[in-house]
C-alpha cells in the first residue's frame, strides 16, 4: 500500500493527532501503574479509539511486577497473540486476563 502524499498542513495535522494519541496512551499506562485505574477499567476503555489501539502486551508490561519476559509468558499461557490490541480481545481472553492480573 502506497503512502499518500500529504500537504504540509495535512502532515502537520496528522503528526499532531498521532502525538496526542501517544500522550493519551501514556497517561492511561501511568494511571494504571500508579493505581488510579484498575486493569478492568482500562479493558472497559477498549472502545475508546486511542486506548483500544494499545497492545495487550504493553498493558501487561505496565502492571507493577511485570516486565517484558513475564508479559510474554502471560500472553503465551492465555493464548493471546503478540499483535493483539485491547479492542480485539475476545470475552474469554478478557476474562482470563482479569483472573490472572486483576
Amino acid at each position: 500500500m502506497a503512502i499518500p502524499q500529504l500537504s504540509p498542513e495535512a502532515r502537520a495535522e496528522a503528526l499532531e493527532k498521532a502525538k496526542a494519541a501517544r500522550i493519551r496512551r501514556a497517561e492511561v499506562r501511568d494511571d494504571l501503574k500508579s493505581g488510579k485505574l484498575t486493569i478492568e477499567q482500562v479493558l472497559d476503555m477498549k472502545e475508546d479509539p486511542v486506548v483500544g489501539r494499545m497492545k495487550v502486551v504493553t498493558l501487561i508490561e505496565t502492571m507493577p511486577g511485570y516486565g517484558k519476559a513475564k508479559a510474554e509468558k502471560v500472553m503465551r499461557e492465555l493464548q493471546i497473540a503478540e499483535s493483539r490490541r485491547l479492542r480485539g480481545l475476545g470475552d474469554r481472553q478478557r476474562t482470563a486476563l482479569l483472573e490472572r492480573l486483576g
